[in-house]
């Protein structure tokens, strides 16, 4: 069987969250069930700065957009060296500082530079050789199920193609105005309820719910959750549709890249049958951000996008009280919005003590935080999985979390009377539910029960290897003629790695 999947991000080539995770490890632990897996990804300048091993192909892609027939290149790698990797080169939309945008805002031609995307898609696999399944992530690749179904004539070779939309996040949904629908190169017909039309704008997203086979989202939580009006984002009533079609997989984690017993970004290392080097990791965490060192102290961490979504109006309302009420220390990793970052700033400057803030993307510290707090907060609004939480379990961090999608699906609340648990939830949004939690977890810190609970959590299993097999079978379930002996062949060649491409020029069609 051959799934090609299709996204915006992968680990390690570019990150802007946990979507990039996923199709880092996905592909892999599907690699060791038998599956056959390409990736394509957006030729983003970022990749060439951090010096991966690319080959220029001698594709062309011919791109409809608009009136113009664009042109773009085909650059070739491999994730973990086996795994081939095709990166869509167009300089114009791809050759920018960030994948998305910038602290101020999205960048105002991704309409085009997503539907650009979507069409290469497809116009590379014709060149790749028909696989089974496409995959598609999230709205930056949504347009690649239309494409395939209200468009087919363009790409009879594919005609056979299943494909699967996975839902990473609902409350991005690539909308755009309805002037934009000239890039798309689709008739009129298809901008109305039934297909990509959303309150008078262009709904990406909804276009590929409504086109794949089958839809998936990220934990069994969400997948219901998204189907409320409280978190359908307007498209409740289409996911309810099709609930039939929809399936929520619990992501997983790599434990070759999260895992205290090998970790190289951490000062010492430790497993749940020896705990031990946990209290030198939190000394080094104390030291690299510059808090007091101080092993008793409680260290709370969090890593995390900056964005209401992720739960920092809470946060506003709750940390000022608690470090003035609690000796606690508190260390924040992120990057997002800017009225965030000011936030912490302000309270950085209120709490020098007790309060460190590093804005900005910062892998290896990510690692020391996990490693070195005694507690990881995730008080989000909403969280269709989450990949820290489950982290920090396995480093021995005790989770405090919104009990919320993926949340609510890998964290159990601990019982003292049964040892059972590996965390703290609260139910309700409030600032006052937070802080109880908050005090729950304060209260057993340093108990006897304090181990039974790092330990539970070290031991839980949230491998790649179940969610991968759920794939697996649902992969079996619209294509059920592929067996994973069968594979069809790649057939495009490597060109000259020297040959100089021109991708993005545009010309007129005829």
């Amino acid at each position: 069987m051959h799934v090609v999947m299709a996204a915006a991000e992968a680990v390690p080539f570019a990150k802007t969250g946990g979507l990039a995770d996923v199709l880092g490890a996905l592909p892999r632990a599907l690699q060791r069930l038998g599956v056959d897996v390409t990736v394509v990804l957006p030729a983003y300048a970022v990749i060439s700065r951090r010096g991966f091993s690319v080959q220029r192909l001698d594709i062309e892609l011919e791109i409809p957009i608009a009136n113009r027939i664009l042109t773009g290149g085909v650059l070739a790698t491999t994730l973990h060296e086996t795994i081939p990797v095709y990166l869509i080169e167009a300089e114009q939309y791809f050759d920018r500082a960030g994948l998305y945008g910038t602290p101020s805002g999205d960048y105002p031609d991704n309409a085009e530079r997503f539907a650009f995307f979507g069409r290469a898609i497809p116009a590379l696999l014709q060149h790749l050789g028909a696989p089974h399944i496409l995959h598609c992530h999230d709205w930056q690749t949504a347009l690649a199920p239309v494409f395939l179904r209200l468009d087919a004539a363009r790409y009879p070779s594919l005609v056979g193609v299943k494909t699967v939309q996975t839902v990473h996040n609902l409350g991005y949904q690539g909308l755009f105005e309805r002037t934009h629908w000239p890039l798309l190169n689709l008739d009129w017909r298809y901008f109305t309820a039934d297909w990509l039309e959303f309150y008078g704008r262009i709904n990406y997203l909804k276009g590929g719910l409504v086109a794949a086979d089958a839809l998936t989202t990220v934990s069994p939580t969400y997948a219901r959750e998204i189907q409320t009006r409280e978190l359908g984002y307007g498209l409740e009533g289409l996911l309810r549709q099709r609930r039939s079609d929809l399936l929520g997989i619990l992501n997983g984690v790599d434990y070759r890249d999260w895992n205290p017993e090998h970790d190289p970004f951490i000062a010492a290392r430790y497993s749940a049958n020896d705990p031990a080097g946990k209290l030198a990791c939190k000394v080094d965490l104390q030291q690299t951000i510059g808090l007091p060192c101080s092993p008793k102290t409680p260290l709370i961490g969090i890593v995390s996008r900056l964005a209401a979504q992720k739960g920092f109006d809470l946060l506003a309302e709750v940390v000022p009280a608690m470090l003035q009420r609690h000796n606690l220390q508190l260390a924040i990793l992120g990057t997002g919005d800017d009225q965030y970052a000011r936030l912490l700033g302000d309270l950085r400057a209120q709490f020098p003590r007790q309060l460190a803030v590093r804005i900005g993307f910062d892998e290896p510290l990510a690692h020391k935080i996990e490693a070195g707090s005694d507690i990881f907060l995730m008080p989000s609004r909403y969280e269709p999985c989450g990949l820290n939480q489950i982290y920090s379990l396995r480093y021995g961090t005790v989770p405090v979390v919104h009990a919320t999608g993926g949340l609510e699906d890998t964290i159990a609340e601990f019982d003292h009377e049964t040892g059972s648990g590996t965390g703290f939830k609260f139910k309700s949004y409030t600032a006052s539910a937070l802080r109880a939690c908050l005090e729950r977890a304060l209260d057993l810190y340093g108990s006897p029960d304090w181990p039974t609970i790092r330990r539970n959590g070290m031991r839980a299993d949230f491998s790649w290897d179940r969610s991968a097999q759920a794939y697996m079978d649902l992969y079996r379930r619209i294509r059920p003629d592929a067996s994973l002996t069968e594979s069809l062949p790649i057939t495009a060649g490597c060109g000259n790695p020297e040959r100089q491409d021109h991708a993005g020029r545009g010309r007129r069609t005829p």
